[in-house]
């Protein structure tokens, strides 16, 4: 989630587990009754339907099905593709946020993930935010689009005290009371970057964001599942790179790093329940012009450094954890025809074409398909931003003409979550 002058008006006005374990009955094989086996089956990102089974035992003389063929190709797994995106949310009326949803659903979104910041003292959301996200929730459904809410501030107004921490968990469940529509919730932006969690380091210089990250997580967690147990509370939204330097200008934590401090938080807690259904990590490359199959040797984390994510969450956890792509975004230059619906200028962003942009996307889908724990993978944006010193990382221009690679886009998201992208083995 990235702060946008909109956003930031927005707030402005405001203010007037993880687990997933499968158990099995020892079978009687001299009882050839008939047995009733409870199927589970994830449905859609979070809602699951529990089906009945009737199944009668084989009997004993019955030869073995022959085993498949060594060459089979490994069986294709859903993957729900997205984006980060307010348009809806900041539409005046509920036929312009269908508008926007509507481009959504064209680009193959199937989940639109919007913010809400919390500032101290709040306890709910306002009534102005409250109805804009109804709006865009509402919008969001209509369209056959998954509603999710990023809950989270600004550094400067970090809950640290154990009264700021209660209001922002209370913050954070008045979203799934308020706006039931949604079904995810996210806690924290970035707290591994100063701009969204401070202080990043005590005076000694050890850890201090992933350990007051950690308490938020918990007491948010309990507060949002209390409120609705359907809800998957998404924890993490880490930045894809850290220094670890607690003396540097701006003091930040990489995530490997920030993962095993939460991990070591999470354990001397003493806590037993989960702190969070899923986690999200954000995968934007170095620049624009960096692969998503580009892995890292260091501490920073992509798209391509799935095993790298999935072993640090397992070993800070105690288990494995679904994982959702929070942002994934691509700058691309902007066409002299097209120029007019932006102002500023473009300053160190590398952008690259749009049909490398494209290439990227599809690249990325393709991976995350393929990647056992990934639920979601959330492109930033759908639509890009007018201000040419910030994000042209949507499928469509500021003037909502769709680039050249939308569709490509949008059918490789389709496969995607129809499970039909081939993955190897």
């Amino acid at each position: 989630m990235r702060a946008r002058p909109a956003l930031v008006a927005l707030a402005v006005l405001a203010l007037a587990g993880c687990g997933h374990k499968r158990s099995t009955q020892p079978s009687e094989p001299s009882r050839p009754t008939t047995q009733i086996t409870t199927v589970t089956r994830r449905v859609t990102t979070t809602a699951t339907v529990t089906q009945a089974v009737t199944t009668t035992p084989t009997p004993l003389t019955t030869p073995a099905p022959p085993p498949a063929p060594a060459h089979a190709p490994a069986p294709a797994r859903r993957l729900v593709v997205g984006a980060v995106e307010d348009e809806a949310k900041f539409a005046p009326t509920d036929a312009a946020a269908r508008r926007h949803m509507q481009r959504a659903r064209r680009a193959g979104a199937r989940a639109i993930a919007f913010s809400a910041f919390w500032h101290p003292q709040l306890r709910e959301l306002p009534t102005i935010e409250r109805d804009a996200l109804r709006r865009a929730a509402r919008a969001a459904v209509a369209e056959s689009i998954t509603p999710i809410v990023d809950v989270a501030q600004f550094g400067g107004e970090t809950p640290l005290t154990d009264g700021e921490q209660a209001d922002f968990a209370a913050f954070a469940a008045s979203v799934a009371r308020l706006v039931p529509q949604v079904e995810h919730v996210v806690v924290g932006n970035e707290p591994n970057a100063t701009l969204f969690w401070r202080p990043q380091f005590d005076a000694s210089g050890g850890d201090a964001a992933a350990r007051a990250y950690e308490r938020l997580l918990a007491r948010s967690y309990d507060a949002i599942k209390a409120v609705s147990p359907k809800v998957e509370v998404i924890g993490g939204g880490l930045a894809a790179r850290g220094a670890d330097r607690a003396n540097g200008k701006r003091p930040t934590h990489s995530p490997t790093a920030f993962i095993r401090d939460l991990g070591v938080a999470y354990g001397e807690s003493g806590r037993s329940r989960p702190l969070m259904d899923a986690f999200s990590m954000h995968v934007y490359g170095e620049t624009s012009h960096t692969p998503p199959t580009q892995a890292h040797l260091g501490t920073s984390i992509g798209i391509a450094d799935y095993e790298k994510l999935e072993a640090l969450l397992r070993e800070a956890l105690g288990r494995t954890t679904p994982i959702v792509y929070g942002e994934y975004g691509v700058n691309t230059t902007i066409p002299p025809r097209e120029l007019a619906a932006y102002s500023g200028a473009e300053v160190g962003k590398h952008p690259v074409s749009t049909s490398t942009q494209a290439r990227y996307y599809v690249r990325a889908i393709e991976l995350a398909a393929c990647q056992p724990l990934v639920e979601m993978l959330l492109f930033f944006h759908v639509t890009d931003e007018p201000q040419l010193e910030r994000f042209q990382t949507g499928m469509y221009y500021a003037n909502r003409k769709p680039k050249p690679g939308l569709d490509e886009v949008a059918q490789t998201a389709d496969a995607a979550f129809a499970g039909t992208i081939p993955c190897p083995r």
